[in-house]
């Protein structure tokens, strides 16, 4: 029976762990190979509770960012301070890890079906639906799917939506604390764009520093903080306030529309 043991979303805890395994296997080399992640604040991991902690980042692929953390995470907790040296923290995983991704992304293929069943908890967007902008009621069943992940073990969740630099901090996100009262705690994360296509799949430039910065969790006053003042706090801690904004990088955008955007969002805040 403990060989057939599931997790709330009716996932086979020792097929997750083959999964991690072979997975984190094949990716480690991406971090610590053909490119370098320097990490920094991992120490904060191994103090954290066994469950009700969500990590909130900026984003900057589809898939590299958070195989990249899962790495972070399980070397941190076998002990390794900073360093994904020897992948021997991969044979005992925490299987409880989490991380919140939009539906039609984990059904776009076989391996992003692969890496939801390692730990994805799939949302429909509001905002944004097949590459068109929508405007749609959140489903409560995400909103459940979310409480039960933190309530289970750590969500790691992306609160721009996006990959884009520099966009708003949805307000969901900061409902899910107010909701569930979590602990928060920021990552902020260099590199990866220029390391791997926008999936974070095909190796894009080898050579590449990437980084990865872990910081204290955050402190919310989870009755009093408004869902304004919360975003607020989020853009400071993911270091994407437009008032950290102070020259736009114009190259990270492939189009000049999506440039003017960002600028134009930057001078209505």
């Amino acid at each position: 029976m403990g060989l057939f043991k599931k997790n709330p979303f009716g996932h086979i805890l020792f097929l997750k762990r083959l999964l991690i395994r072979v997975l984190g296997a094949l990716t480690h080399s991406r971090f610590k190979g053909f490119n370098q992640l320097e990490i920094d604040g991992s120490e904060i991991i191994k103090e954290l509770p066994e469950t009700n902690v969500l990590f909130v980042s900026n984003h900057q692929t589809y898939f590299a960012d958070v195989v990249a953390m899962f790495h972070v995470f399980n070397a941190s907790l076998s002990g390794r301070v900073d360093s994904i040296k020897n992948i021997g923290y991969l044979w005992k995983p925490k299987l409880n890890i989490y991380f919140v991704a939009a539906r039609e992304t984990m059904r776009s293929g076989l391996l992003p079906k692969i890496l939801a069943y390692a730990g994805s908890v799939s949302i429909e967007r509001t905002w944004r639906d097949k590459g068109k902008d929508v405007n749609r009621q959140v489903k409560m069943s995400d909103v459940s799917n979310i409480s039960k992940a933190l309530k289970d073990g750590w969500l790691i969740t992306f609160p721009q939506g996006t990959t884009k630099p520099w966009r708003p901090i949805r307000r969901g996100t900061a409902h899910i604390i107010k909701k569930n009262k979590p602990i928060v705690v920021p990552i902020v994360i260099d590199g990866f764009r220029r390391s791997f296509d926008k999936k974070g799949i095909r190796i894009k430039k080898r050579g590449i520093l990437q980084s990865m910065v872990i910081k204290e969790p955050m402190d919310i006053d989870y009755e009093n903080d408004t869902v304004d003042e919360i975003v607020e706090k989020l853009q400071f801690a993911i270091e994407q306030h437009p008032s950290l904004l102070k020259v736009i990088p114009k190259e990270e955008f492939k189009k000049e529309e999506e440039f003017n955007k960002t600028r134009q969002w930057r001078q209505d805040e």
